[in-house]
């Protein structure tokens, strides 16, 4: 690898996307896969003292809105993308074996459908020196991108190309670097690891889709490894196909008095509520719904929230109004309606605060008798559960409430973010008697002296 050179990424925790920056060495630099909130990667650039010269893409996104648009309008970038017909914005398509000179470096276009039909890998080139592969969401470390956001019919003849695009991407030299855009955390992957890149190598010796025998097991491998994926995915691409809005440098929240509030909830508004669970426990507006800000907030508004009605938001002082504008920008909720000014304590009407019962595991152990809801993942749930526990996945609750039987309900979670979601959402759907454990699963067993449950 030449000694200057420079590629930086830059990383989402919560949508578990990494996008790339590459110094040019000219004072320019070309950005590869940028989410819609580029403050990051612009602050990356500057610090360098470079302007973003190229915007590129691998695919056609649905886990959230594209930046490239954002980096065309206001930074004067030139886009690079998959030759899929035409968008509503000026992109240079790229197809199979297209080259660009950028600079010292040359971007090759390697088409590997799969995780989309125009899918491409990029392998970057200084001179004759292959530096490293691009490879989006189709070889990922430990994994390959899903096949299913496309349509039913879809999903087995793109897994079959992807066995194919994992094979062509097999024929590079073992010590390529590999980097992927998708990786843990993200829901177009099924990797449990920590890692984001890798090598060619590493991977033909470790990932388990590259130890099956023969194309059939691939895929028969690849589609067991699927969990649930957001709704808001099977959306999200034509925004990106058509073109996002041009948001501009900054973003920010109306403040609305409570008043002003209770009209848009009789008008057909949804609240959400940021703040941390034991304060949504003590005082919340009616009918609000419970997703904490913390990485995974984007993901979660746009699973949990209906894009056609508008959002209110509350929160907690020391939460940032516009990164909570931004989170929600980034899965296509271009603009809020605003939040309540003054937080929780403006609150006067038309109703008064609900509140949720936040318990630790000793108290609930002792309750009566409970459903107890466990909403996490199903693989979570099958590496361990309290004896006696139903699961329903978070993102799944709402429409199988009738699932569960009538009564108490307690509803845990990993650390009580999630469960606090699901409680809000019970509540908003009339349940009243809902407490929310205040820590993990394991711990309410230890409380009851029980046995933790795990599938084999």
């Amino acid at each position: 690898m030449p000694s200057d050179f420079v590629l930086v990424p830059v990383i989402d925790e919560g949508l578990g996307n990494s996008t790339y920056l590459l110094d040019l060495g000219d004072g320019r630099a070309m950005v590869l896969d940028p989410e819609r909130d580029v403050r990051q990667v612009r602050t990356e650039a500057r610090r360098r003292g470079l302007r973003i010269a190229y915007a590129v893409e691998t695919h056609m996104h649905a886990d959230f809105i594209s930046g490239v648009r954002e980096l065309a309008e206001s930074d004067g970038a030139t886009v690079l993308a998959p030759e899929v017909g035409a968008r509503g914005f000026e992109v240079t398509g790229m197809s199979d074996g297209d080259t660009v000179a950028l600079g010292p470096f040359t971007l090759q276009a390697l088409a590997t459908p799969g995780h989309s039909p125009e899918h491409l890998s990029y392998l970057l080139h200084e001179d004759a020196q292959l530096l490293g592969v691009f490879t989006g969401g189709s070889l990922m470390v430990g994994t390959a991108g899903r096949t299913d956001l496309v349509s039913p019919d879809q999903t087995v003849p793109l897994a079959r190309a992807q066995y194919h695009s994992l094979q062509r991407l097999m024929e590079l030299p073992d010590d390529t670097p590999v980097w992927p855009t998708h990786g843990a955390g993200s829901f177009c992957s099924s990797a449990v690891g920590t890692e984001r890149v890798s090598t060619i190598g590493k991977e033909r010796a470790t990932n388990p889709l590259l130890q099956v025998d023969g194309e059939d097991a691939f895929v028969d491998a690849l589609l067991g490894s699927l969990g649930s994926f957001p709704d808001y995915f099977l959306r999200l691409g034509e925004v990106n196909h058509k073109g996002p809005a041009v948001l501009g440098a900054t973003l920010a929240l109306p403040a609305l008095t409570s008043a002003a509030v209770g009209d848009l909830l009789a008008d057909g508004a949804q609240v959400v509520d940021a703040r941390q669970p034991a304060a949504f426990a003590a005082g919340h507006i009616p009918g609000a719904l419970s997703i904490t800000l913390r990485p995974v907030f984007a993901t979660w508004l746009g699973w949990l929230t209906d894009p056609n009605r508008p959002l209110v938001i509350v929160r907690a002082d020391d939460q940032n109004a516009t990164d909570i504008a931004w989170e929600a920008a980034k899965v296509g909720f271009d603009t809020v309606a605003g939040e309540l000014r003054g937080g929780m304590a403006a609150w006067t009407g038309p109703v008064e605060a609900g509140t949720v019962e936040l318990l630790d595991a000793e108290r609930l152990a002792t309750d009566a008798p409970v459903t107890v809801l466990d909403i996490r993942q199903a693989g979570e749930f099958a590496a361990g559960h309290a004896l006696g526990a139903r699961n329903i996945e978070l993102g799944a609750l709402a429409q199988n409430l009738l699932e569960l039987p009538d009564g108490p309900v307690a509803v845990m979670c990993g650390h009580g973010e999630r469960a606090m979601s699901a409680a809000s959402i019970l509540e908003a759907a009339g349940r009243t008697d809902v407490r929310v454990l205040a820590g993990h699963p394991a711990d309410y067993t230890r409380a009851l002296g029980k046995q933790w449950q795990a599938e084999s």
